[in-house]
């Protein structure tokens, strides 16, 4: 049983801006980050998971056009709440202190926890993993941190230290001696560094 996980290629939207599960559409490098991404797959894949958002639902059905894409709520990125495509440098300090100083257990106001999103996604990747299939999940950031996260053991608070993953990555989750471990097949930066909390 093996699941790959793939992030979703560059999004359209300016550097600086805070979105979550703002419906971002994709930018015109698209067609050629999907051709770097399709080396990294396997030929056998019987399932195919997304989040609904197009920028993730475009590249599952770019990537597998041959399959019935089920899409899934529970994959899609944090809630950013009231700070949805708001500049992150101008969303006042008193209202983002908190968060900055706790974000894996404050919500984002309106939004969610790190959390909170943590605990739906592993919900609903250990479903995925239940069925024994090949499968494929195409989602987000956070989601991808989460599930390598889970699988690792590894604090939340650590997690973004230990795991960085580029728009259009591949991981290969498998079985071995009945835990899971992965394997980074992709994971290449075409978009230079991303900025997803106000700059220091």
């Amino acid at each position: 049983m093996e699941i790959y996980l793939i992030r979703h290629t560059t999004p359209a939207v300016a550097k600086g801006i805070c979105y979550g599960q703002t419906d971002l559409d994709v930018t015109d490098s698209f067609e050629s980050e999907v051709a770097s991404i399709v080396p990294h797959l396997p030929k056998n894949i019987a399932t195919v998971y997304s989040s609904p958002l197009q920028r993730c639902k475009k590249l599952a059905e770019s990537l597998f056009p041959q399959h019935d894409i089920q899409l899934h709520d529970d994959l899609m990125e944090l809630n950013c709440g009231d700070w949805e495509m708001q500049v992150w440098n101008e969303i006042p300090k008193p209202e983002i202190q908190p968060w900055l100083d706790d974000f894996i257990n404050v919500q984002v106001p309106n939004g969610e926890s790190y959390l909170e999103m943590h605990e739906r996604v592993v919900k609903r990747f250990e479903w995925i993993a239940a069925q024994t299939k090949p499968a494929v999940v195409v989602a987000h950031g956070g989601v991808l941190r989460s599930i390598v996260a889970h699988i690792t053991n590894t604090p939340l608070k650590e997690s973004f230290d230990v795991s960085s993953f580029n728009y259009g990555c591949v991981v290969k989750v498998s079985i071995h001696e009945n835990n899971f471990v992965h394997e980074i097949l992709y994971n290449v930066s075409l978009a230079g560094k991303e900025w997803h909390r106000p700059s220091l």
